[in-house]
């Protein structure tokens, strides 16, 4: 039998609840926000790049000039490269609430149009964003227990703070360092040979990435963020995206996630200031996904301007309709908000 559409109003009384909680969290975070000195913006959703990640896949669009010419433009991904050139601008403590836009994503805890918390502090260290998590899923629950499906996880505990490696050691049992030089170029073979060794399936044609990518999902994510809030911690430099590397050790870098109840729910960073570094990263990810998807995107040229006049910061993304769900208890992401996609 065809599900009601959700504009029934039975349908919609059911979700009513879950909604009006979505507008609670969003009250209190703003009034946390302010009361931090930071100011809200509302970045531009096109862009001339999405973002620059080879299995992050964009909505493109035209825009018609008066003249009648088209431009190629596309539907942010994120709201992260727009975020900091206001950054670049001056701007020293900033978020928003962005609608972003993922193609190729359907499910549970993915939507095609979802909403994003993103938030950054100028001279700050990335490790002020981990407070900052703690006291956001305390703000998603004032009662204390965030749940998915049988999951729980207590909101009032401080969140445990662990290092991949720590977790890979821990429910994987090896060394995932030595599978990078010690520049952290990643040696795939080796990594080939100690998932064979904890039971991962990989394909012959697997990189480096690909076969992490199947470790953290397998091994690692199941165990995290249950009973209590898990931060894992300094990810292998070649998995870095828009961090910088940690001073102390070049095969890890500044970027940590946040769980809770074995979501995922936020992605941070130390955020790399080096233009060029970055060019090299983006040219990287966008060659491996002409390698594997026939598509690539092209690189904002104004953000590595604004990259290279930005001040060291910190920066984080975080998922909000997830959070809602995890505070409500919703196992779909389509019932915590107010319009789904069709």
């Amino acid at each position: 039998m065809p599900q009601t559409p959700w504009w029934d109003r039975d349908r919609h009384a059911d979700r009513r609840g879950l909604l009006l909680e979505r507008n609670r969290l969003k009250a209190a975070l703003r009034a946390w926000f302010g009361a931090q000195g930071f100011v809200e913006t509302e970045p531009a959703a096109l862009a001339v790049s999405p973002g620059n990640e080879a299995h992050l896949h964009a909505f493109a669009t035209e825009a018609i000039g008066n003249d009648g010419t088209a431009q190629r433009l596309y539907l942010h991904t994120s709201p992260e490269f727009a975020l900091k050139k206001l950054l670049a601008a001056g701007e020293a403590r900033l978020f928003a609430f962005a609608p972003v836009w993922r193609n190729r994503e359907r499910g549970a805890l993915h939507s095609p149009e979802f909403t994003m918390l993103e938030w950054y502090r100028a001279e700050e260290d990335y490790s002020v964003l981990m407070a900052d998590c703690a006291e956001v899923l305390r703000l998603a629950s004032p009662r204390g227990s965030l749940r998915f499906r049988d999951r729980q996880c207590d909101a009032t505990l401080a969140p445990e703070r662990v290092s991949v490696a720590e977790a890979v050691a821990r429910h994987a049992g090896f060394d995932l360092l030595a599978t990078l030089e010690a520049d952290g170029t990643p040696q795939p073979e080796r990594l080939r040979a100690a998932l064979a060794g904890c039971g991962v399936a990989v394909a012959e044609g697997d990189t480096w990435p690909d076969m992490f990518s199947r470790l953290l999902a397998e091994k690692i994510e199941p165990h995290l963020g249950l009973g209590r809030a898990t931060i894992l911690d300094r990810y292998p430099a070649c998995e870095a995206a828009l961090a910088r590397r940690c001073a102390d050790d070049p095969r890890v870098a500044e970027r940590f996630e946040l769980y809770a109840c074995g979501v995922e729910l936020a992605n941070g960073f130390g955020e790399l200031t080096d233009a060029g570094e970055q060019r090299r990263r983006f040219e990287v990810e966008m060659a491996e996904k002409a390698r594997v998807y026939g598509e690539s995107y092209p690189i904002d040229e104004g953000f590595l301007a604004a990259l290279a006049m930005m001040p060291p910061a910190s920066g984080i993304a975080l998922g909000f309709d997830r959070l809602v769900m995890l505070a409500t208890g919703a196992p779909h992401i389509d019932l915590v908000r107010w319009t789904p996609v069709p």
